[in-house]
């Protein structure tokens, strides 16, 4: 099983206003752009992220981390990579990676996605399908 390709990127054109005083985009933004990561990876696996899923499980951000190496600005382009790297019983691990245009790598996160069974609230094991499909696309 091959896990940790990145095999999902979007491109974000920063916004002015996600700088702050201090001439920089600010910390949150990166979680905005990471979780853009994660739908995007969730689409191509086919996980519905509406408000109508019928899905047996639900998946909930448990835990994201952000280390920050270089201050991206604008105008900047950032590419915004995700790739699962690890499954857990109820949970997989997703890292990211945030590439700026002219500084090279910016930012690189993780998170933890847990499932959880809608009717219950409670954690869910990774269904097999689920799992089949992260590792294709993974390749």
């Amino acid at each position: 099983m091959a896990l940790g390709s990145f095999p999902v990127k979007v491109e974000h054109r920063v916004q002015w206003g996600e700088m702050d005083a201090f001439g920089h985009v600010n910390n949150a933004n990166y979680l905005r752009w990471f979780e853009s990561a994660r739908i995007a990876y969730f689409e191509k696996i086919a996980v519905s992220v509406g408000a109508q899923d019928t899905s047996p499980w639900i998946p909930i951000l448990a835990r994201a981390t952000v280390d920050f190496r270089k201050p991206v600005t604008y105008p900047d382009v950032v590419s915004i990579e995700a790739s699962v790297t690890k499954f857990g019983t109820t949970s997989f691990t997703m890292s990211y990676r945030a590439t700026s245009q002219s500084l090279g790598v910016a930012a690189e996160g993780e998170a933890i996605v847990v499932l959880l069974d809608p009717a219950t609230g409670q954690k869910t094991p990774v269904p097999g399908p689920l799992r089949t499909a992260i590792e294709r696309l993974e390749g």
